[in-house]
Formats: C-alpha cells, structure tokens, sequence
C-alpha cells in the first residue's frame, strides 16, 4: 500500500471500511479464538466456577511475571482498593492522599470507607501526581498515599517511598492502567504495582490486560498483609465458616481466570503493540505547535493504556471531537471533571491543595484511538484529519 506525504496531510486509502474504534476487543479475541473458546469449554467441563484451579493457576502465574510474593484476585479493581484499605487497618477520619484528576474509583472507595480524601496537584507533563504536592498535603492525620499510574505510565516511586518512609505512611498503587509497566527508579527495575505496602488492578475489558467480565486483583510482598486481604476478599474467613473479621465478597470466577491466563501470555506482545502506535502517532504530531504529545518520564516505561494528547487554547476540544466523530473517528476525554468537582463529594469530608494542573488538564486534554490491533492504515486515517482541523 502507498502513502503519499505532503506537510499536512497524509493521503491514505479511503475505500476501505476503517471501522476505527477506542478498543477494538472483537479483533484481539480473534487472534486468541481457538484458545479462548477451549479454555472457556473447559472449565463449563470442569463445573469449577468459583476459586477453581484456573484461579490458582492465574494468580500463581500473574505472581510470576510482577516478580511478586502475593497475587490475590478479587471481584474488580475498585474492589482491590477497597480490599487494601481495609487489609491496611486504616479508619474513619484517616486521611489519605490522592491526585484529584484520576478515575473516580480511586477516590470513591476513600468515601466509601469513611476516609479522608486529600486531593493534591499532578504534574502536568506526565499527568501522574506530584510528590510535591503529597509532601505540601501531609498533616498528623495522614496515613496513606494512592498515587494512580495514570495513562499507562509510573509515577516518581522514588520520591513517593522516600516521603512514604519520612512520614511513616501506607502506599497503595493504583495500578489499573499500568499493568506490565516497568519502573527504573530502583537499583532493580520492579514491576508497577509491586513497590508499594499493596497495588491494586482492575481486569475490566478494556484493560491492557481485561478479562471479558469484571475482575481485579491485589499484589504484595507482605506475607501478613496478604493473609488479611485475602480473608477480606473472602468474607474474612480464615478457614470455611470462620470468620476473624469483617470482609466482603469479591472473587474472581474461573471463566475469567482461564481467559486471563491466555491474555497474560500476550500481555508483552499487546504492549509492544500500544508502543508502536504511539510512536507512530508521535512522529506525526511532534512538531504540531497546537498540541502537545504524551511526555515520556526517563524511569519508566510507558504501556500506553491511553494516548493523551493536550491542546492548546485555541484548539476547541468540544469542535475537533465532533469533526472527529464526523470523519468516523472516536475520541475520548479522561477526565471531563477532577474528583474534587464531583457532586459526591459534596457530602464527603475532603481537603485539596492547590490543583491549577489538574484543573488545565482536565479542559485540554484529549484521548485517541490505542489499543493492540489498531492498524497503520487506521492511525494515519486518524493522523490525516487532525493535522486537516488542525491547519484549516
């Protein structure tokens, strides 16, 4: 196929069927069919649906490749969060550091738990929270920092445990979006998600790595900690019908855990993919005056969950997502509204410091198309018609 380039445009095929979309799960699973719909037919065999063996198998495996001690699977990510917070021992009026420009689960389970939210600044680079502003945000009645791998990128872990040490404060990683991401940080590099007292990851669908249902997990190095998420998870039971504290329900089913342990196989090759589409759209957007590509922070690597571009002020976001949308291109905005902003914290005690990044970032910020079947021929359908609005 030929391409022609010219300063602004790219001229591409435009008799093909595109069929361009945010995630595109139908093509990935067709890749992984015959596996899948084996493993699948397998455990309907087996009739173990609940913490059977593909559990057991996953979670060892997951374990494998963080290079963790504990894996502990649970119902969803916001569940993990939820798990680790309580397997922390952290109570009502507790204050727990958090960035404000992050999903809202990061957030909700705080207020859930009778938590203390304290929203601080991200950097407005990498988008991941600040250690200045956790240092800035830090009272007596602090006890914990959640800082969100954001995008599919770590935050500064080095300076986020050494606060963590001065102050004597719990770390939980949000790690939903950064799964397989390595941090360099450290004399060793160490999985994201692995660094801190627990790190939590969802396995919905459109993760890097996303089961076809809802899932999540909980990672430690923690023998004692384990054994407590691990009872939470589990109604906190130490053994069937005993229960030492109070839990909740959260399990993954052995369906999920079968389609897991294949994708997990991929989650490498998935990655690589997500690089290159992102250095693809890299090389044609770097040199755009009215936009600003994603920053690569030197210690870590980038998994690119999201490709999230800023726009500058006289780029309208609302008139190029419509344009977009006109020339059968999707796009998304993460995060339309900070956590701060939230009607439902309107009813929750919370603090905030100063959040002029987060407040930018949410009014400029615009995500397109990632994920590990995105085609060249479809990248540069959606290059060609942001450089068209960008230069009309």
């Amino acid at each position: 196929m030929i391409y022609v380039y010219s300063q602004t445009q790219i001229f591409c095929p435009v008799d093909e069927d595109l069929n361009i979309q945010m995630v595109d799960l139908k093509s990935q699973y067709y890749h992984i069919k015959n596996e899948v719909d084996a493993a699948i037919q397998h455990v309907i065999n087996s009739t173990q649906f609940i913490n059977g063996e593909e559990v057991k198998k996953f979670q060892e495996e997951l374990a494998g490749y963080l290079g963790v001690k504990h894996v502990i699977t649970c119902g969803n990510g916001t569940d993990a969060l939820q798990i680790a917070m309580m397997g922390l021992g952290l109570k009502p009026g507790d204050e727990v550091i958090t960035p404000s420009y992050t999903y809202i689960a990061t957030t909700e389970v705080i207020g859930l738990l009778g938590l203390k939210p304290v929203f601080v600044d991200c950097d407005p680079d990498t988008f991941n929270i600040s250690p200045k502003s956790i240092e800035k945000s830090i009272t007596v009645k602090t006890k914990a920092i959640v800082p969100v791998h954001l995008f599919g990128q770590s935050c500064n872990m080095v300076e986020i445990m050494d606060i963590a040490s001065k102050h004597d404060l719990y770390v939980v990683e949000d790690n939903a979006q950064a799964i397989g991401c390595t941090y360099h940080g450290f004399k060793d590099p160490l999985k994201t998600g692995t660094i801190g007292n627990v790190g939590c990851t969802s396995f919905f669908p459109s993760k890097n790595l996303g089961c076809y249902g809802d899932g999540g997990a909980l990672m430690t190095n923690d023998d004692e900690l384990a054994s407590q998420l691990r009872m939470i998870a589990n109604h906190g039971q130490s053994k069937k019908y005993y229960h030492d504290r109070v839990g909740c329900n959260s399990r993954l089913d052995n369906l999920q855990a079968a389609i897991l342990r294949i994708k997990l196989k991929e989650l490498d090759t998935y990655i690589h993919n997500r690089q290159q589409a992102a250095s693809l759209y890299d090389h044609h957007f770097k040199n755009e005056h009215r936009l600003k590509i994603p920053t690569r922070y030197a210690e870590s690597d980038h998994v690119f969950h999201q490709y999230t571009l800023q726009l500058d002020n006289s780029v309208s976001r609302d008139n190029l997502i419509n344009y977009l949308k006109a020339n059968g291109i999707p796009a998304m905005v993460y995060y339309p509204v900070p956590s701060h902003r939230q009607k439902m914290f309107s009813t929750i005690e919370f603090s905030k410091g100063d959040l002029t990044n987060t407040e930018w970032l949410t009014s400029r910020v615009i995500s397109l198309p990632m994920h590990t079947e995105l085609s060249e021929n479809q990248q540069l359908h959606i290059i060609n018609h942001i450089k068209n609005y960008l230069n009309k």
